[in-house]
């Protein structure tokens, strides 16, 4: 037997691969499938079953092209009506592969349709539970995105239902069964996640808030509901994707991945109404990049920032790639449902800038330099653009937040013809921050290098008392 979490990292989503007797089944795929499909290849296993959870808001589910590429069977647990053959399967039916055995258990609250998978060994014995967003490790699942979907329903609602889920279904389980959820600290599906990724059920019990054992219903639904903000606006899309179907990621590839010269790029940027999408580090941005782009860098929590920052999965896209990343950055699009990417800027900015055509920069300085700066000026503008959960657990004096998760609201703070000096955690959402800004003709915004953590360790900043956070979101 072989029980394998696949966990992505920028995405804080695992997916599973377990396998028995040359059977296998895969929970939650990502959007590329060519990993599974390999790994059942090397190991001579034939995946019968591409098990769902739910119908995911925060990415797309590679449980299509994969149902397609290796002949399984999709399930979901009751109350699924997606667009595509699959196999509704009922509260407690029990479903074989190799010498192992998932029961399923229907665990409505998150989603109407939300499903945990109970996994026994050949003698019978409970050995594993996969939760999917029913239960994580330190917290359950937010129950106000389905209410976006079906409108009789409420976030109280769904969290009564999730109680009595937990309650009737989880929690008389054994404790010594691991608990394999499908996101981890840094998703938006919940509100305060462990950063680890498996436990057991008994330390879950003894642990996380929401499974306490002498939590009445309404205390359940007030903790679990409280401190929960507006969803990223590519959730409901997300979801419509998952049930409706898409694009094959090949095809996704195809189109995304087309070379184009700087007069090619120009031309498209000219014609199209696409958005320019520089992915390379701050940094690198910072010294040049073609006008009107936005950073977005691929080196951090890429996917849900392009899903928050650009509302219509459909936008077409251009993109500023480090060379040789390029079909990363295409498949990491496509794992949030951005499938319209037109091609990428062959040899990059380099390739741009000698190209003779025009380009751009932004202003940074390090926490040293603001520092002075304050000192000269008490007046000095400062933004920070962290989650209001971040400012109020601590941040500098006299600043205002100013989040980039609303940064619509944020922007009608800013005055076009004043200097701000603007600052993140570490500097990769401030950029995003000041590039989206710039491209709407804000050009007094300055990147503080560095961020919070940053002026923090100077010292030279007055910082507001310390408070533990209740919420991540």
């Amino acid at each position: 037997m072989k029980i394998e979490q696949i966990y992505t990292g920028c995405l804080a989503q695992g997916a599973y691969y377990i396998e028995s007797e040359g059977e296998a089944v895969v929970i939650d795929p990502l959007r590329e499938v060519k990993p599974y499909l390999e790994k059942a290849k090397r190991n001579n296993a034939k995946i019968k079953y591409v098990f769902e959870t739910h119908f995911h808001a925060d990415f797309v589910s590679g449980h299509i092209d994969l149902a397609k590429e290796s002949g399984a069977k999709i399930v979901y647990g009751p109350n699924a009506k997606p667009d595509f053959e699959f196999h509704s399967a009922k509260d407690g039916e029990e479903l074989k592969v190799g010498k192992l055995t998932f029961k399923v258990l229907h665990t409505p609250g998150h989603t109407m349709e939300s499903t945990c998978y109970l996994l026994k060994d050949e003698h019978g014995k409970d050995i594993a539970i996969f939760t999917g967003d029913t239960l994580f490790i330190g917290d359950v699942g937010r129950p106000d995105l389905a209410q976006k979907i079906v409108v009789d329903l409420t976030q109280d609602m769904l969290a009564g239902y999730l109680f009595d889920s937990l309650r009737n279904k989880i929690m008389p389980l054994s404790d010594d069964l691991i608990v394999y959820p499908a996101h981890g600290a840094g998703s938006a599906c919940g509100k305060n996640m462990s950063k680890e990724t498996s436990d057991t059920l008994g330390h879950q019990k003894a642990t996380n808030y929401a499974l306490r054992a002498n939590m009445t219903k309404e205390e359940f639904i007030k903790e679990v509901t409280t401190g929960l903000v507006a969803p990223p606006q590519y959730f409901p899309l997300n979801v419509m994707m998952n049930i409706h179907g898409y694009d094959s990621i090949e095809e996704v590839l195809k189109r995304g991945t087309q070379a184009l010269s700087p007069e090619a790029f120009e031309t498209a940027a000219n014609e199209t109404g696409a958005l320019i999408l520089d992915t390379r580090d701050a940094e690198k941005f910072a010294q040049g990049f073609v006008p009107n782009s936005i950073n977005i860098g691929i080196d951090g929590s890429f996917a849900p920032w392009v899903g928050s920052m650009i509302p219509d999965v459909k936008q077409e896209i251009l993109l500023v790639t480090d060379e040789g990343r390029e079909e990363e950055v295409v498949t990491r699009l496509a794992r949030v449902g951005y499938d319209y990417s037109l091609g990428y800027l062959k040899g990059g900015f380099k390739a741009w800038k000698e190209a003779g055509k025009e380009i751009d920069q932004i202003k940074r300085v390090s926490a040293e330099e603001l520092a002075e700066i304050v000192a000269k000026d008490n007046d000095a503008n400062i933004l920070d653009v962290r989650k209001e959960s971040e400012y109020k657990s601590e941040h500098l004096l006299n600043v205002e937040n100013t989040p980039l998760d609303f940064i619509n609201d944020s922007m009608l703070k800013v005055d076009k013809n004043k200097t701000y000096y603007v600052h993140c955690a570490g500097g990769y959402r401030s950029m995003i921050f000041v590039s989206i800004l710039r491209a709407r003709g804000y050009v007094n915004l300055i990147d503080v290098r560095g961020g919070f953590k940053a002026m923090k360790e100077s010292g030279k900043f007055n910082l507001t008392d310390y408070v533990c956070p209740t919420t991540l979101l």
